[in-house]
């Protein structure tokens, strides 16, 4: 057995390939594929009948150069428009919801929106706004939701 993969490295280096490729799969950060592409380069080097240690120093130079040159553009390829992303809290503003507890004037009450019961309150409103009243999410400060009457 020994012998058939020492006689067929690129064998060897189409394992070692779809290894990190596998791998990569659960990290995600381009590292692993950065491997892979060595070990890919690596399998001509082993066709050609190279000494191991030759495709050993290929497979590390090509798997550096990789992390250096490849790299960069493959993590800026996956994250392209990420900047542009607004938070969820962020993205509530503008959004309706429903007073769910009255907001009391200078004080807090509650909001519902989409499902989901947040703190609220009004600091442009003149009085209180009852339970059942529809209000738009100007803004918000930390997890309380400012609103104002719809």
């Amino acid at each position: 057995m020994m012998e058939y993969i020492s006689q067929n490295l690129w064998l060897f280096w189409t394992v070692i390939m779809f290894i990190c490729l596998i791998l990569e799969l659960s990290s995600g950060d381009f590292y692993v594929t950065c491997f892979a592409i060595g070990a890919l380069i690596s399998i001509p080097v082993a066709v050609m009948d190279a000494p191991f240690w030759v495709q050993v120093v290929v497979w590390a130079v090509c798997s550096v150069l990789s992390i250096l040159l490849i790299r960069p553009h493959l993590v800026k390829a996956i994250h392209r428009g990420a900047d542009h992303r607004e938070s969820n809290s962020d993205a509530l503003a503008g959004q309706i919801g429903e007073v769910s507890e009255t907001i009391v004037a200078g004080g807090y009450g509650r909001v519902k929106l989409d499902g989901d019961d947040w703190k609220a309150e009004a600091p442009g409103a003149a009085g209180d706004i009852a339970k059942g009243t529809r209000v738009r999410v100007m803004g918000h400060q930390s997890i309380i939701l400012q609103v104002e009457k719809y």
